[in-house]
């Protein structure tokens, strides 16, 4: 399965800890099909560098931040900040994110689903209840992962 940047955005959130957001310029369509620029708040992009390897590869790493998102451990102030952010990145499906952080989603999104799908399910469950973006992305077709657990 490939993941989609839209979705692969949402678990990046998982390593990138935002700070404040910065305003850019983004261009758009009106209802007369003319162009039209406003300023859309971008996340900041001063963890797009992070080592996100380091942080997959510690088991401890990982679940800290998950417990934090899911609300079963304390949380770091940039785990309380990436938490405030989280709803908005689902919801806006990630247009705020800059392409290095669309990247180490793509890493973030295969590292769950492949070696932690207890973590992705119980993320996806606290913040997609309605599972919005398991229907659109076709999470709940992953035929492996529905054959490992029959």
């Amino acid at each position: 399965m490939q993941p989609t940047p839209t979705l692969l955005c949402v678990v990046a959130t998982f390593v990138l800890m935002y700070d404040h957001q910065k305003l850019v310029g983004a261009r758009s369509v009106n209802d007369r099909g003319a162009r039209v620029t406003r300023d859309v708040a971008k996340y900041t992009t001063k963890y797009d560098n992070i080592d996100v390897d380091r942080i997959l590869s510690s088991q401890r790493l990982l679940r800290n931040y998950a417990n934090c998102l899911l609300d079963k451990g304390p949380c770091t102030p940039e785990g309380k900040e990436l938490k405030a952010y989280l709803p908005d990145a689902i919801a806006t499906e990630c247009v705020k994110c800059s392409e290095a952080q669309k990247k180490i989603a793509g890493k973030v999104f295969s590292h769950l689903l492949q070696d932690h799908r207890q973590i992705w399910d119980e993320l996806i469950a606290k913040y997609d209840p309605d599972g919005n973006f398991r229907k659109k992305y076709g999470i709940d077709e992953d035929e492996d992962y529905q054959e490992e657990n029959q």
